[in-house]
């Protein structure tokens, strides 16, 4: 595993608040890490630990082998942090060349990102001109100047209509290829389930889970609708690979490891069962989050919508 952000026990405290409760996280190389939670859970004041905008009340972390905040971290990382901001009245491209030079970024590198972000046509636009959608992937282009090796995303799709939504999703994709890895916090599961490899999930500052998406979606039950359905309950109970077996609406539940899916057929049909269907009962993001955090539905659908 060659680790790009590594942080243990990382807490934040204000006071007797807890804004970041001994988080833990590690994130790969080349990947998508989805930082999921609703909104106030502790998502940027990570991110800003890890940029060394904050100082940590406790814990540790390093940010591509470096000191979170360091000059070797930072020129190896690019950002985006509570939305983007700029001067109202230069162009896009009039604002990217100012944090060129500041980052001592040569010029031509300018219109490199501001095609990567598509906006090469809008880049002689005043940022006032600019739709929030626009806004969102100058900000992305100006994370991108450094051609960094660690891309951090806090909530780049919030406010987007669902055309933005897309364009920055596929954005967001394209990103992490060639080595490099991207960091997206978000509130929006179902953009988190699209996009992102692996996933940390965090409420009131504590980190519930870290996992693939494919593992945290496949969690689910397997259905297998079988007659006789009492003969086929009774055999399954017995394998001493199956979990759980319970009766719903007519099917069998069968909590067992995705790999014994063919155990479990072929131990039905040895028992003279029929089988008419056996397949993966996959949840959807929401329905793990809201199932970690005791959350409603309703809530659930509520945040995706913020």
């Amino acid at each position: 595993m060659n680790a790009v952000v590594e942080a243990q026990g990382l807490t934040k405290r204000y006071g007797d608040h807890a804004a970041v409760d001994s988080i833990s996280l590690t994130v790969r190389r080349g990947e998508v890490y989805g930082f999921l939670g609703p909104n106030g859970a502790g998502k940027t004041t990570t991110l800003r630990m890890l940029l060394g905008l904050i100082t940590p009340s406790a814990g540790r972390a390093s940010v591509l082998g470096e000191r979170p905040g360091s000059a070797a971290a930072l020129g190896r990382t690019g950002s985006l942090i509570e939305g983007p901001t700029f001067y109202p009245y230069l162009s896009g491209r009039d604002n990217l060349r100012v944090l060129a030079t500041y980052a001592k970024v040569r010029d031509s590198r300018i219109d490199e990102v501001l095609e990567l972000v598509a906006l090469s046509a809008r880049g002689p636009d005043k940022f006032t001109t600019y739709s929030l959608g626009m806004k969102q992937r100058l900000g992305v282009a100006a994370a991108l100047l450094k051609d960094p090796e660690l891309v951090i995303l806090d909530e780049p799709t919030n406010g987007l209509d669902p055309a933005g939504m897309r364009d920055m999703r596929r954005l967001v994709r394209e990103l992490a290829t060639g080595g490099r890895t991207v960091v997206l916090s978000s509130h929006l599961m179902s953009e988190v389930q699209q996009i992102c490899d692996r996933v940390g999930v965090i409420d009131h500052g504590r980190m519930l889970t870290e996992s693939t998406v494919q593992d945290l979606r496949g969690g689910g039950e397997l259905i297998v609708a079988a007659t006789p359905s009492d003969t086929a309950r009774d055999r399954l109970t017995g394998m001493p690979e199956v979990e759980q077996v319970r009766m719903d609406e007519g099917v069998l539940r069968v909590r067992v490891d995705e790999r014994h899916t063919a155990d479990i057929t072929r131990a039905l049909v040895t028992a003279g069962v029929a089988v008419t269907e056996v397949r993966r009962d996959t949840r959807q993001l929401e329905d793990v989050f809201f199932e970690m955090t005791g959350q409603s539905t309703d809530t659930a659908k509520e945040l995706d919508h913020v």
